[in-house]
């Protein structure tokens, strides 16, 4: 048993640097044996770079790793995944050709008995609660479902630290709910869990230790009970932007931006995915969707962004219509590419000639500066941003491409306030200053209400508008529209 003064995991000055960007400045950070450990900050502060130090993915510049401890050196994630440590990250390290079983046994070693590795898995869904068909094939999963099998995979190699950057961002409330009963079961039973998040209220609630790194630096440690929101805020930053409101009398116009008249989208697996669908969006407005997983959601956002088909009926949108997806880094991003790059794969499908590169720096350098991306030049490689600056980058992006038209998808997924602050208003922009519209999906409710106050609920397929409630803080229609109640 571990010696209650001895930390299950300490790291002490590290220093690291990413091309000419000093991520990480003599950073300290010391995790309590059987205990949640929230680790705070903005986006590019250096949660992940440190989390990926203790994990092994990257090697520190200096500093030290201690385990129990005992001083450790990881060549590489394989030696801290011996070490009992795991990682869950926020962009998955899934192979999507391999079934959920065979992405559980990839860490492994030998031969890979399918049987067994199947009820490995299933016995693991039964005690996390989080349920994973063992036989289906990662490319066939949502997101939140994929997320579900990264902290299998983690969990099935035995980890007794567990590191979580930003779990429950593509998961549902009852879903976060499960997660969080399980972590403090985890902890209970002597593991350790790491969570990287920016949600304080999830911070608060949940975590009995708090680490806040600002630009690189540790800026505050200590025990939960010593801090609360007014602490963290101060310490993230001060005057950290709340989640902007925009008017819920928005006056739209009468031209229709997108039509959607009876559209069925049936996938290749022949399941349907829509049913009969009639929507409109009309210049001025944004939008809000609302589902649980596998509702038919992502279906319809992808429709209004001609990224999807339908099998039956008509859609009529603009010409260019910008597109934000959930997972950046599979459908919006190469991170080995520049920034300017970048932002020329977006229009590639359709262009011809010569490219005009001078030109297109440009554009990319404002829309650094318009959407305040933190990045050294539009030459810089998209992997040296952080996760929140690659998203206002994508969101700036796709604006420049199609000023007028705009469907995003969770797309304040793991930013911080301030960040997911200035996302939301680029988006209610596309409405206000450009009279466009803006269609938004979120797993947050909240954040769909302070952009609109029009809401479409998918359920089995099939897309209802929720009139919006006499008591503006009356959630319950929603709810049971995304329980499929009221039907």
């Amino acid at each position: 048993m571990t010696d209650e003064g001895t930390p299950a995991l300490a790291l002490r000055g590290i220093v690291k640097r990413l091309g000419a960007t000093l991520a990480l400045d003599e950073a300290h950070c010391t995790i309590r044996p059987g205990t949640v450990h929230a680790l705070l900050g903005e986006n590019g502060a250096g949660k992940t770079t440190l989390m990926r130090i203790a994990f092994g993915a990257l090697a520190p510049d200096a500093g030290a790793i201690e385990l129990s401890g005992h001083a450790v050196r990881f060549r590489s994630s394989a030696d801290a995944i011996r070490a009992q440590i795991g990682m869950v990250h926020q962009h998955f390290a899934l192979v999507p050709a391999f079934s959920v079983m065979e992405n559980v046994a990839l860490v492994g070693r030998g031969y890979v008995d399918a049987r067994r590795g199947a009820a490995r898995v299933r016995t693991l869904s039964a005690e996390t609660g989080l349920a994973a068909d063992p036989f289906t094939r990662v490319r066939d999963l949502a997101v939140g479902a994929q997320q579900r099998v990264e902290i299998l995979k983690a969990l099935a190699h035995d980890a007794k630290i567990l590191i979580l950057d930003e779990p429950t961002a593509v998961l549902s409330p009852s879903e976060s709910d499960e997660l969080y009963r399980w972590i403090r079961q985890y902890v209970s039973d002597g593991g350790t869990v790491v969570l990287i998040t920016h949600r304080l209220v999830e911070a608060l609630a949940i975590a009995d230790d708090v680490t806040v790194l600002r630009r690189g630096r540790t800026v505050l440690a200590g025990r939960r009970e010593d801090v609360d929101e007014a602490v963290l805020v101060d310490a993230l930053g001060g005057d950290v932007a709340r989640p902007a409101s925009f008017p819920a009398d928005r006056i739209p116009g009468d031209e229709i931006v997108f039509r959607l008249e009876d559209v069925g989208v049936v996938d290749d697996r022949r399941i349907q995915r829509l049913r009969n669908v009639t929507l409109t969006v009309r210049r001025g407005e944004v939008l809000g969707v609302l589902g649980v997983e596998g509702s038919g959601q992502q279906e319809l956002l992808r429709v209004l962004a001609g990224r999807v088909h339908p099998t039956e009926g008509r859609v009529s949108r603009p010409a260019r219509v910008g597109f934000v997806p959930e997972d950046r880094l599979v459908d919006a991003l190469i991170p080995s590419m520049s920034l300017t790059e970048n932002l020329v794969l977006a229009g590639s499908g359709g262009a011809r000639g010569v490219i005009a590169w001078n030109e297109r720096e440009h554009q990319a350098t404002a829309i650094i500066a318009e959407h305040e991306v933190v990045a050294a030049s539009a030459r810089s490689p998209m992997s040296t941003l952080s996760g929140g600056n690659q998203q206002k980058f994508v969101v700036g992006r796709e604006r420049a491409i199609a000023p007028s038209a705009l469907v995003a998808e969770n797309p304040t997924r793991g930013l911080d306030l301030r960040a997911a602050a200035r996302v939301r208003s680029a988006i209610a922009d596309v409405a206000d200053r450009h009279s466009g519209a803006a269609v938004v999906f979120s797993n947050d409710l909240d954040e769909v209400l302070a952009l609109t106050r029009r809401v479409v609920v998918c359920f089995a397929g099939r897309v209802t508008e929720i009139p919006p409630p006499v008591d503006p803080i009356d959630r319950t229609p929603y709810t049971r529209a995304l329980l499929g109640l009221d039907r």
